[in-house]
């Protein structure tokens, strides 16, 4: 699994009453779905400390704040693959719902729709993991472009 927090247990001491909630756990939980980088909807709800169905409940009341873009269910193939990669737990543990996953703009339109402290902070913190896991992204291409480099002009000298 993840090192996203197990929806039925809380989250370490640390996370949950720093006035700065750790991004580190939640920039662990952001996996690639479609090309794009998303958090499913029970790490969402273990962040905000509320069950998942009533997380979905919500956004189902405000479904015009959620276009496909911002919030998309994953498809039988999708959910297949995140199993097979232990990304996710079984359907059956789930309550046979197939997930839904929330990009970063589908996040942010969550905290109009959750209205406590907690959600403010979390959501807080989860903009921050989303710069922090482009940060990494963008330092991890700009190393593999230098290499790619490094790699051309060795070649270019051994050649000649």
């Amino acid at each position: 699994m993840s090192g996203c927090p197990d929806p039925g247990r809380p989250y370490p001491e640390s996370v949950t009453t720093h006035p700065r909630i750790d991004t580190a756990p939640i920039a662990s939980c952001i996996i690639v779905v479609r090309g794009v980088r998303v958090l499913l909807d029970r790490d969402l709800a273990a962040l905000y400390r509320v069950r998942a169905i009533a997380l979905r409940q919500q956004v189902k009341r405000n479904r015009a704040r959620f276009p496909a873009d911002f919030m998309f269910q994953l498809t039988p193939r999708e959910v297949a693959g995140l199993l097979s990669q232990s990304v996710i737990p079984r359907l059956t543990r789930r309550g046979g719902s197939i997930p839904y996953v929330f990009t970063e703009q589908g996040v942010a339109m969550l905290s109009s729709v959750l209205s406590s402290d907690r959600a403010v902070a979390v959501n807080i913190a989860i903009m921050r993991a989303f710069v922090q896991v482009r940060s990494m992204l963008a330092t991890n291409q700009g190393l593999a472009d230098r290499l790619a480099d490094h790699i051309a002009a060795l070649t270019a000298a051994t050649a000649a």
